[in-house]
């Protein structure tokens, strides 16, 4: 049967990296229950337990399940009904001086849960590298524009001036928390180690003949081993999922991140202020040729939203675990934990791309500044009319009314903001005549903008970006074929 017969998830086939896909692979995960079942051994026979030198020979030149491995491997399961069972029996063939020694002492999740935690280990470092790229792009993007006015939104209604870099460093500053979030949870990820059925170590504890110090050592090494600092103090069958929903709640948080921004880029997509980068021969609609449909922003945007909303897969799993283990986990702690970081790895790959190129028109930013900039100048028409000793109120009076009449031109008649015009006509605004113009540079209305820009990103964005330092100079930015 071709791959074409049969479903697969399209962030496999059209959106995550390879890696990240290798990570969650069938062979990878087979593999990795072997290694662990090497490891375990090794230290059991550094710890006394008579585990015969060509045991550990044969396991070791055996890691790696190959196809012919997973054929047996799914046999096995066809008469045992359990996966792990299945791959103790296909290693055994492959290595069959240590089949009375694999998984001595272990529970079925020795391997599947310290197995979890290898993957979410890797994937966590993926990730790391991939985020700081994309603030480090926007880093450079905030910078290169953090004197160029642009209206501010609230409401979505036009509101005072900032500038293209300070709207920027807004979306910095988000991506910002989601890498301290995901260092975070990275960084106190711990291993589940060898703790037997129900987290007792009874059946390490009777393997070494009552010496629990033994059992100490066994995790010492195994942790050593696999690069872990230490494991969990309490186990039962597991490790309490109570993990997996730490790191979800950290990088699922990302997606929403994605989807805030990109619904920003979408806004001002519309407004033909800035535009994701666009291939020469890409088309952007079927039917209207001319379009160009920021479809990259769609598509985090999409990824996103999903990304966002799993942790409530893993609240539920988490809160549905009965005493020290039920098996209504496992299912869905197949699907939910590899799709959580293939979908933030595709994210971060397409939000890497636009980033890196995104596209800035300042003629029609400047335009749609012109259309308002005239009614935010008025205060300080105000305040230059009362230094020449006119009084507020009859000028806040006239300023209404002209202002009012502008508003008709521009929304009833569709004609351009004449409110400056109409000031330098009207006699009672002639003390101020000379200096109107100099009161409408939007420069003049961007307050601190620029310094806060500067300030945030060559200092707090630069500090946590040196810890990348090494990846970031050997980074590429990720091109996307679809």
């Amino acid at each position: 049967m071709s791959s074409y017969d049969k479903y697969q998830t399209p962030l496999s086939t059209r959106y995550a990296s390879q890696e990240m896909m290798t990570i969650f692979s069938a062979r990878e995960r087979a593999s990795t229950w072997r290694q662990l079942w090497v490891w375990l051994a090794e230290a059991e026979k550094e710890l006394g337990l008579p585990i015969p030198d060509d045991a550990l020979d044969q396991m070791r030149a055996n890691v790696v399940v190959s196809d012919k491995a997973f054929s047996v491997a799914r046999d096995y399961e066809a008469r045992f009904r359990h996966d792990v069972m299945a791959h103790v029996h296909a290693y055994g063939e492959d290595a069959p001086a240590a089949a009375g020694h694999i998984h001595l002492g272990a529970t079925s999740c020795y391997v599947t849960d310290n197995a979890d935690l290898i993957f979410q280990q890797r994937a966590l470092d993926l990730i790391l590298p991939k985020l700081a790229k994309v603030i480090k792009n926007l880093q450079e993007f905030a910078l290169k524009y953090n004197e160029m006015p642009t209206l501010g939104f609230t409401h979505y209604q036009p509101a005072q001036l900032i500038t293209v870099g300070k709207r920027a460093a807004q979306w910095i500053q988000e991506l910002m928390m989601d890498l301290e979030d995901i260092e975070t949870v990275r960084e106190r990820l711990q291993f589940r180690g060898a703790q037997g059925t129900t987290g007792s170590q009874a059946t390490f504890l009777e393997l070494f003949n009552g010496d629990a110090d033994k059992i100490v050592q066994l995790n010492e090494i195994l942790c050593q081993k696999a690069g872990f600092p230490s494991t969990y103090a309490i186990s039962t069958q597991t490790y309490t999922r109570k993990v997996d929903l730490r790191v979800a709640n950290a990088v699922c948080a990302l997606g929403a991140t994605a989807e805030r921004i990109c619904a920003d880029i979408r806004h001002l997509a519309n407004l033909k202020e800035m535009e994701e980068p666009f291939e020469k021969s890409q088309i952007g609609s079927s039917a209207m040729a001319y379009k160009r449909n920021p479809m990259r922003s769609e598509r985090i945007t999409a990824l996103g939203r999903k990304l966002a909303r799993l942790p409530a897969n893993f609240t539920a799993t988490f809160e549905t675990q009965w005493f020290e283990r039920t098996l209504d986990d496992s299912a869905i702690r197949r699907m939910d934990i590899p799709e959580m970081f293939l979908l933030a790895d595709s994210i971060l790959l397409a939000l890497d791309n636009v980033t890196n190129g995104l596209v800035i028109y300042p003629n029609v930013i400047r335009s749609r500044i012109d259309q308002e900039l005239p009614f935010m100048a008025t205060e300080s028409i105000l305040m230059k009319l009362a230094a020449h000793g006119v009084s507020r109120q009859d000028a806040h009076e006239e300023i209404r009314v002209l202002s009012h009449q502008a508003s008709d031109v521009v929304k009833q008649q569709g004609g351009r903001n004449d409110l400056l015009e109409r000031i330098k006509k009207n006699e009672f605004f002639k003390p101020v005549w000379n200096d109107i113009d100099s009161l409408v540079d939007p420069k003049l209305f961007i307050g601190n903008s620029p310094k806060i820009v500067e300030d945030y990103c060559n200092g707090e964005v630069a500090a946590r970006l040196a810890r990348y330092k090494e990846a970031l100079d050997k980074a590429s930015t990720a091109q996307l074929s679809i």
